[in-house]
């Protein structure tokens, strides 16, 4: 399994247009083929701060993704909400306990 981390922060007037944009279109991205689970974090101390939380089957699952209209559509959007560069990892999940 493949995982997705994008830390993005936003300036403190867009919050809510990110939140209601992201509530839209989180079902598309969940149900895009390849994508096994998809989760929104906001930090506890700086509210500005969001984390997106996402598993992939492959990286070619999310590179397809990441090179659809809806995508480029969608972060185009988001970019004009940000206060700093967003950073993003990818990683392999080793372990998981429930």
């Amino acid at each position: 399994m493949f995982v997705r981390i994008v830390k993005m922060s936003f300036h403190s007037n867009h919050i809510q247009e990110f939140e209601q944009m992201f509530d839209e279109k989180k079902e598309q991205i969940r149900n895009t083929e390849g994508c096994q689970l998809l989760e929104l974090y906001q930090d506890k101390i700086n509210p500005e701060i969001f984390f997106t939380y996402s598993f992939w089957n492959t990286e070619q699952d999310l590179e397809n993704y990441r090179n659809s209209d809806f995508f480029k559509t969608t972060w185009q959007q988001t970019k004009g909400y940000f206060n700093n560069k967003p950073e993003a990892w990818s990683v392999d999940k080793k372990e998981s306990l429930t």
